[in-house]
């Protein structure tokens, strides 16, 4: 019997690099299927920065990519994609319409980056931002094991006022289907309720997984009252994000994947407040590897899966914040 790591990499034929620039406080986060994968994306955020998101659309040629890439770094770090796209080319992954010699596959790389540039690391950087290489490490360290808090593309990364950090949670259903999340948590909203420890999304937690902290039944929420949402979100610019993607082993079609795309959404929803603010990057993608068949019928059983995608993204935001506190 498999035991459960509660992350993502539960989702059988997936793996996870994570690589960081701990001087720049920079990073990037690698979620990699071992054969193509279905994936779509959903975005909610007023200001998002991604790669390959159109190509993702269910009416486009392309259904499968190769890896998926989440960075810091904001624009610049939609050049951790450029790392892994070349070293998955160079091992001949990728999409061809036809074999012919000498023509190189173009390996599909989608990727999402949340902005961390203003988090007092040394971004001297010049011409040569770190983030191409760091992709390329991230894709040489894949593991089923990876560390959350503060790591890979969350290293950098602010929860409202809170430290932020690289979530991930899992489920596996009574039939044996597995779902999972991971998440860089960067966002303007607070994760946790006015005057408390207590994290919004506090009752979907699974045991101690986030801490344990349980809120006063006294504490009302009144108005506007955003707690621990970072000041001043007008001078903040793009300084937000939040970026993640949730997984299943379910077979999905394009479409189905973005149901279950848009449906996890509601997952970061739970989780911080407010969400998808016009400064927010907000994305979330969701993959299929497709290890097995969506049972009848399809459209309930499509709408557990993208249930149990939002409780563990949810989660994931819980986990990345907690692992990050103390980090």
């Amino acid at each position: 019997m498999t035991v459960s790591a509660n992350l993502i990499t539960d989702v059988p034929g997936l793996l996870v690099g994570q690589a960081e620039d701990r001087d720049a406080l920079t990073g990037v986060t690698v979620i990699y299927p071992e054969t193509a994968a279905v994936c779509a994306v959903d975005v909610r955020g007023g200001g998002p920065g991604t790669r390959e998101s159109d190509a993702l659309a269910p009416e486009n040629l392309v259904e499968a990519i190769d890896a998926l890439v989440l960075s810091g770094g904001s624009v610049y770090g939609l050049a951790a994609a450029d790392g892994v796209a070349s070293a998955l080319g160079a091992r001949g992954r990728g999409f061809g319409l036809i074999d012919l010699p000498g023509v190189p596959k173009s390996p599909v790389v989608p990727a999402a980056i949340l902005y961390d540039l203003a988090n007092g690391g040394n971004k001297g950087w010049g011409e040569t931002p770190p983030y191409r290489a760091l992709g390329m490490q991230a894709l040489q360290r894949l593991d089923h094991s990876f560390t959350l808090g503060a790591a890979g593309a969350g290293i950098g990364a602010r929860a409202g006022q809170l430290r932020g950090g690289l979530g991930s949670a899992s489920h596996t259903t009574s039939e044996g289907w597995h779902v999972g999340a991971i998440v860089a948590v960067n966002c303007f909203g607070s994760v946790v309720m006015p005057g408390s420890d207590a994290f919004w999304a506090w009752s979907l937690e699974q045991g101690d997984e986030a801490g344990g902290v349980r809120p006063d039944p006294s504490v009302r929420v009144m108005g506007e009252d955003w707690g621990l949402a970072k000041a001043n979100p007008a001078a903040m610019g793009r300084a937000n994000t939040t970026i993640a993607c949730v997984a299943t082993d379910v077979a999905l079609t394009p479409s189905e994947a973005k149901r279950v795309a848009q449906m996890a959404s509601a997952g970061l929803a739970r989780a911080i407040r407010p969400v998808f603010a016009p400064f927010d990057g907000d994305v979330v993608f969701a993959m299929s590897t497709a290890r097995q068949r969506l049972g009848e019928p399809k459209a309930f059983n499509l709408a557990r899966i993208g249930a149990l995608a939002a409780d563990c993204l949810a989660r994931a935001v819980m986990r990345g914040v907690h692992a990050a506190k103390d980090a």
